[in-house]
């Protein structure tokens, strides 16, 4: 039950008769007839429970875009059903227009759509749906709320795609499908051609040249098939924000185009995600639904605020592939949490496989070493100079043990981590 404005205007139209006839019986009567008019009124408005409400699925979108979520509305009762409707999700999903005045007639059934716009990555819940049903005389009526089960599910935005197309013309040089042939170590033997002045005189095949009487050369293209485990940290580092960005997301991103790269070089691409526990593992996908499955499976992500059990996170890598394989750890490069639980397990993971760590950095860190104009800013830029150099510190170490380290701002790393992987690739290290 509600009460609208109108009943409180009703009660304080009895100052007329109080004014007329001042007494107390007065004012009694007349709240007495207010709330029977209220009563009845409220009777008159109608059940609440004669609608029956189903809502039609919505698709995914990406995390910025708007949708669309509809709720279909069926009148099963036997007088005309008007009333109002509010379609209330979570605030994060974005919901406006979402206030329905509706009129449906019996047996008869009503659309109303309420526009999405996510503004966090994830799954975006439908809270409840509230009836209202306005008496005749419109000071009060009946009001209830039930739950219409819905969801909207905001996938990472991908947002690092726009390197992608530049990052393939890369490959397609090392691919031998443009006119440029490079030849990288460790690669595969393609074909044979004449030299031409700048070649590398080491590509240089003497028999061939003997046999033709012309020097010719051999050309290579990267080998291709090889397995690259991706490992993304959702631990509390993870959690923390640079330019109001979680640096999760920041590493989703990355792992997104350099597996985008990867498939297109044809290449084998498997993610694990965890941190106490693997919350999340794609394993297999082929190369036309690698995207998709990656982009659904990271989105419900959320940092966990513990530690990450590396331990645990390596004996699963261990079981996705035996075999040697290019292994990007995506964490961040702190140096407690690296040196204290990540240094032991990678020290055996960089016998076995090729490890490259995927750090997001902070760009405020540089910022606050430039400006030392007062006492409190000098006392920044030592906290920053001290991080800093904790930081390298820890790159350090894990580089003694074979490990390649990428730390670059969050709109950095992806590109950095793609053309790292180009690198190892030209060079026949995977």
């Amino acid at each position: 039950m509600f009460v609208t404005g109108r009943f409180f205007v009703l009660v304080l139209v009895g100052a007329i008769p109080i004014v007329v006839y001042p007494h107390f019986g007065t004012v009694g009567l007349w709240l007495l007839f207010c709330v029977i008019v209220l009563v009845l009124d409220v009777i008159g408005a109608g059940s609440t429970t004669v609608v029956r409400m189903t809502r039609t699925p919505t698709a995914p979108i990406r995390l910025g875009d708007a949708t669309d979520s509809t709720l279909l509305v069926e009148n099963l009762g036997s007088r005309r059903f008007r009333g109002h409707l509010r379609d209330a999700w979570q605030p994060s999903a974005g919901a406006t227009g979402n206030r329905h005045r509706v009129t449906i007639p019996p047996g008869e059934r009503r659309a109303v759509t309420t526009a999405l716009r996510p503004t966090r990555r994830g799954d975006r819940h439908a809270i409840r749906v509230t009836i209202r049903r306005t008496g005749p005389l419109g000071l009060g009526g009946r009001q209830r709320s039930q739950y219409a089960p819905g969801h909207v599910r905001a996938l990472p935005p991908f947002g690092s795609r726009k390197h992608l197309p530049s990052r393939l013309a890369r490959l397609r040089q090392l691919d031998g499908r443009s006119a440029v042939r490079i030849r990288g170590q460790g690669t595969e033997f393609d074909s044979l051609r004449d030299y031409v002045e700048g070649d590398d005189v080491r590509s240089i095949d003497w028999r061939a040249t003997a046999r033709r009487q012309s020097t010719v050369v051999r050309t290579w293209q990267p080998e291709k098939d090889r397995h690259i485990v991706i490992v993304l940290d959702t631990s509390r580092t993870s959690a923390g924000r640079v330019d109001d960005v979680p640096r999760l997301d920041a590493a989703m991103d990355a792992a997104l185009l350099l597996a985008a790269l990867a498939s297109h070089a044809g290449d084998r691409v498997d993610l694990i995600a965890g941190d106490r526990r693997v919350h999340r593992r794609v394993v297999g996908s082929s190369r036309t639904t690698l995207l998709s499955d990656l982009v659904n499976a990271m989105a419900p992500l959320e940092p966990a605020l513990l530690e990450a059990d590396w331990p645990l996170l390596g004996a699963e890598v261990t079981k996705v592939s035996r075999q040697r394989a290019l292994l990007v750890l995506l964490t961040p490069l702190e140096p407690a949490a690296v040196e204290e639980s990540l240094l032991p397990p990678l020290s055996v993971l960089a016998q076995r496989y090729r490890v490259v760590i995927g750090s997001v950095a902070d760009p405020a860190l540089p910022a606050m070493l430039d400006q030392r104009d007062d006492a409190r800013e000098i006392y920044d830029a030592a906290a920053a100079a001290r991080t800093m150099a904790l930081r390298n510190r820890t790159a350090a170490a894990v580089g003694r043990l074979g490990v390649d380290v990428v730390d670059a701002e969050p709109e950095r790393l992806p590109a950095a981590l793609a053309d790292h992987y180009l690198v190892l690739k030209s060079r026949g290290l995977l």
